[in-house]
């Protein structure tokens, strides 16, 4: 099958070029500024820009065992419509992928329902090293450790063996950090005042500042200690962001930073409106937070925009503070609320698809994906920055059936989603067959 993209505004590796692009099965076979070989298929793309496909490299999509929230079907399809097309996602999943038949079991649901290209992490435990050990560079991503408690029973706190794990792969160590301890005792502060009914507005002084700063640092330290390769994800606050450096290329960094959609879009002021649905671990913090972010991203001390894509049903979310759980749907409206960022000055388009491809592709050492390059696999999207459109129930397309980002009105819209060169999504309607891939990684000899 051979399709032909005529007239695209093509943003790649820093540039903007108008140029003609034919796709030969699964891969980009010739970038040049007209083409007239034949094709099966030609879409004039004037007017549009073309991007390579998201890499989102944190999601979790809640398969297998908390399927009701959402499963691989179901938020790889979303991810298609919103121009993410491949995804790593996270082992907290039940039962715990911390073994490498757990593992393995989740590939093999994804080789069958996956819309998009699929990675899983290996989770790591107190007592699981010898596991960990055996995971394969070659075709998982990383190792995932909870240096603080989420949302599943991962907790990672004993100091030997963290050492440990540090010590012994050459796999990237990717964190969740927040500090048990710190937030266990702010918690107690809470219940003693209001019970049970914590009002949300005070999650960011419960999952503090502090606890997210002491246990991220405590994380680089040991990476610089040990040498070992650690991805920072979820960066929250302002505070954080002196752990982290831009003076080397993000090929040669060891210790690498991941912001998330939602620390670049709300602070602790929108809990009044929006309440429990924006309560995320690590907390949505304060402006001053928030402006600190935006700095680091724009000035390269963080390197990737991620997701943390999480969904828990409307019912779920509605329960009182301690039962309410932390987490929200996001992978469809990523690139759409990135551009809208776009839109407002804030960034350049340049840069959302150096922070959202190619850095993810070259981070993790994703083989022929991340970005448009002749020889690479045809993962793109096509997108139109003046079609103005409004999140609604009928249009989320989540298992769970809501966005916290319902109601609010985009100025960009993606129009094409192609995966390995399959036309997946156009002007919302989605091929209902499943041609997503297992990622591969280059691994250093």
């Amino acid at each position: 099958m051979k399709i032909l993209i005529k007239n695209a505004q093509i943003v790649n590796e820093g540039k903007i070029i108008q140029s003609d692009i034919l796709i030969d099965n699964d891969l980009i076979s010739k970038i040049e500024s007209q083409i007239s070989d034949e094709a099966d298929q030609i879409i004039d793309a004037s007017g549009k820009y073309l991007l390579p496909g998201v890499i989102d490299d944190q999601v979790h999509f809640r398969e297998p065992g908390l399927t009701w929230k959402g499963d691989i079907e179901t938020e790889s399809r979303a991810a298609i419509a919103g121009g993410t097309t491949s995804f790593i996602e996270q082992p907290n999943t039940v039962p715990n992928a911390v073994t490498q038949e757990l593992l393995a079991d989740k590939y093999e649901i994804a080789s069958e329902k996956s819309f998009a290209n699929y990675g899983f992490m290996m989770g790591g435990t107190n007592d699981n090293l010898e596991e960990v050990l055996k995971t394969n560079p070659r075709n998982v991503p990383g190792i995932k450790l909870f240096l603080g408690s989420s949302t599943g029973n991962m907790l990672v706190d004993n100091p030997e063996t963290l050492e440990n794990i540090f010590s012994n792969t050459k796999m990237l160590i990717a964190v969740h950090c927040e500090d048990e301890a710190t937030i266990r005792e702010n918690t107690q502060k809470y219940l003693d005042a209001y019970g049970e009914d914590i009002p949300v507005k005070f999650h960011h002084l419960i999952r503090s500042e502090e606890a997210c700063y002491k246990s991220s640092s405590k994380a680089v330290e040991l990476a610089e200690k040990t040498g070992a390769r650690l991805h920072v994800f979820h960066l929250s606050t302002s505070k954080e962001m002196q752990l982290f450096r831009n003076d080397i290329p993000l090929k040669d960094k060891k210790i690498t930073a991941e912001v998330c959609v939602h620390h670049l879009t709300f602070t602790n002021e929108d809990y009044d409106t929006k309440g429990g649905l924006i309560k995320w671990n690590p907390a949505v913090k304060t402006q001053t937070d928030k402006d600190g972010l935006w700095e680091a991203l724009l000035d390269d001390r963080i390197d990737v925009i991620a997701t943390d894509h999480a969904p828990h049903t409307w019912e779920e979310k509605q329960n009182v503070y301690t039962k309410c759980p932390s987490g929200a749907p996001l992978v469809q409206h990523s690139l759409v609320v990135m551009l809208e960022n776009f839109k407002n000055g804030k960034i350049s388009l340049e840069r959302i698809v150096e922070k959202m491809a190619h850095n993810p592709a070259i981070l993790f050492r994703i083989e022929k994906r991340g970005f448009i390059r002749e020889g690479y696999k045809a993962d793109l999207v096509l997108i139109d920055l003046n079609e103005k459109w409004t999140v609604e129930k009928e249009n989320i397309l989540y298992k769970c059936g809501w966005s916290p980002l319902e109601g609010t009105e985009f100025h960009s819209k993606v129009t094409h989603t192609f995966v390995n060169g399959n036309l997946v999504y156009e002007n919302g309607k989605i091929n209902e067959e499943k041609f997503g891939e297992r990622l591969l990684f280059e691994v250093e000899e």
